[in-house]
């Protein structure tokens, strides 16, 4: 585990620039400005910045910094929650000096000059505790730092029911809570939604289709989302909309958007993300995002889905 040499890293630089994937969710944007957070905290004098396109639904977590393509001269970028190039928001950060990837995702895409890729923890927010707690003798943090990296954990967690919270990811998610933050507060703003979600919420549980072997398919077409008042970037929220009904195996939205249909997989079982990525995707093995061009294409890779569920039901 090179958390050493990111330290090193981390001292030795004065300009360090922080990225995470577009599109960011709780633990992309909880681990970006959870390590901006800690490092200013800890280095004052540092430039440190945290990149990337902004969603105003998560403006509660973070805002991001604008900055110039000078200032990536001699500096450090950190990416986070980011398994591959393509998904980096912002992609200056190919003309910094070095580059490091931080990441719990399956590490298909080994790019950066250093990596510390670990896929047997809950997020990349567990991971940048992580970080502090190797570095515990000098790094410093604050309130800010806690609310951010916990966000980062409830988030990818799932409140903690997602597999991959261990016992470890309890123990951190206690003393992060120690600090003085509203916890209230943040969970309200993670899982608050509209009443136009809400209404579109009952459309999805009103026209969803089951096949025998246990997936199913979710067409959230323009003239949907337009009727229903609800932008395509919000739907990230209602991906979880199907999962505790009875027989589901797996299941896959497709969201149009201007010019692609934008693909969020889940599963309670078959692994998905080789799915995604033959679909310019990826994630996790329960969890992952893809794209595809026509509804011809999105027929196709639900036809998989469905076939990987038939083999899993198999097994």
């Amino acid at each position: 585990m090179p958390v050493n040499e990111i330290i090193n890293k981390i001292k030795t630089y004065e300009t360090i620039i922080i990225h995470r994937h577009v599109r960011p969710d709780a633990d992309a944007l909880g681990s970006q400005n959870g390590l901006k957070e800690m490092i200013k905290q800890t280095f004052p004098q540092k430039n440190v910045y945290a990149v990337g396109e902004e969603d105003a639904n998560l403006y509660f977590l973070a805002r991001m910094d604008q900055i110039s393509d000078e200032i990536y001269e001699d500096a450090l970028v950190i990416v986070c929650d980011t398994a591959n190039t393509a998904r980096i928001s912002d992609q200056r950060y190919k003309i910094a000096q070095e580059i490091i990837k931080i990441d719990h995702h399956p590490n298909h895409d080994q790019y950066g000059d250093l990596l510390w890729v670990d896929t047997t923890v809950s997020s990349t927010s567990e991971m940048i505790y992580e970080l502090y707690k190797s570095g515990e003798q000098f790094f410093k943090i604050n309130d800010n730092f806690a609310r951010l990296i916990y966000a980062g954990i409830v988030g990818d967690t799932g409140r903690f029911l997602f597999p991959s919270t261990s016992n470890k990811t309890f123990r951190y998610a206690a003393e992060l809570i120690q600090y003085n933050f509203d916890r209230k507060d943040l969970y309200n703003n993670l899982y608050r939604v509209s009443e136009n979600m809400a209404r579109l919420k009952g459309y999805i549980l009103s026209h969803f289709e089951k096949s025998s072997s246990g997936a199913s398919a979710v067409k959230l077409t323009k003239k949907v989302l337009d009727e229903y008042g609800v932008p395509a970037i919000d739907t990230g929220k209602l991906v979880g909309t199907l999962a505790e009904i009875d027989g589901m195996m797996a299941w896959v939205f497709f969201i149009e958007e201007d010019n692609i249909i934008r693909v969020r997989l889940r599963s309670k079982g078959p692994v998905i993300n080789e799915l995604a990525m033959k679909y310019a995707g990826g994630g996790h093995p329960m969890a992952s995002g893809a794209t595809v061009y026509s509804w011809e294409e999105a027929e196709q890779l639900f036809n998989e889905l469905d076939e990987l569920c038939k083999s899993f039901k198999e097994i």
